[in-house]
């Protein structure tokens, strides 16, 4: 199965087959989401106590995942954009104030998305192996969306992008805010399923399905990679 007919959703089912994007380097970007040391670091497991051990082996799929498949598929595709010309943008959350009274609502809630994370802290950093590189632009965010909390909007219609390619995490939660954002700004969105993931493969691959189509289309790295080859 392709991406042309892969992560449908029952809206999308029977519908016409999309043609191939027309990715003109100048006007494609690729934007990285969220990628950043604090969703990676994990404690000693021997020092946690029963219950804590149980959410930790939970979240073992995730890591591996990340580690295994995310972030060399990022790599690789950050590479292979910036031998072709496109811009490669980078997204992160991080407050500015210590106390974190700049973050929006929603990551202020009580729970897993309250995360303090002061924009010059080692937690809030993106990971070592997704650097930029130059003068790449790395936005730092206090909502989901890259869009809604940063001047990315602006950098973006500056650069002259008409296509944004998504990458990072969470899948179901900024990603997802992320491109619906630059959906309702017409921007042409690509998200690379395997550069992307979600606390469960579950929620991963729900939440592509639901954007799938409507807000972006859905494909993996290899599959982007041929068709950025036909575009040189």
């Amino acid at each position: 199965m392709s991406w042309k007919t892969g992560f449908r959703s029952l809206y999308y089912l029977g519908a016409p087959e999309p043609d191939d994007p027309v990715l003109v380097p100048a006007q494609t970007a690729i934007l990285v989401i969220d990628v950043q040391n604090t969703y990676l670091e994990r404690p000693d497991r021997a020092s946690l106590s029963p219950q804590e051990q149980h959410r930790y082996d939970l979240w073992t799929p995730f890591h591996e995942r990340m580690h295994g498949t995310v972030i060399p598929n990022t790599a690789r595709l950050l590479a292979l954009a910036r031998q072709h010309g496109i811009e490669c943008l980078f997204a992160r959350i991080a407050c500015h104030t210590r106390d974190g009274r700049d973050r929006s609502l929603s990551q202020k809630m009580p729970g897993w998305n309250n995360l303090l994370l002061p924009k010059n802290d080692a937690p809030s950093q993106l990971v070592a192996e997704l650097q930029p590189t130059g003068d790449e632009i790395v936005v730092t965010k206090t909502t989901d969306s890259a869009l809604t909390g940063t001047n990315l909007r602006l950098i973006l219609h500056n650069l002259g992008i008409r296509n944004v390619i998504c990458c990072g995490i969470f899948t179901d939660q900024c990603v997802s805010s992320t491109v619906r954002s630059l959906a309702d700004e017409s921007y042409a969105v690509i998200v690379i399923e395997d550069c992307c993931a979600a606390a469960t493969e579950e929620l991963h691959r729900k939440e592509l399905e639901i954007i799938n189509m409507i807000y972006c289309h859905v494909m993996s790295s290899a599959e982007l990679c041929k068709i950025m080859a036909l575009a040189k």
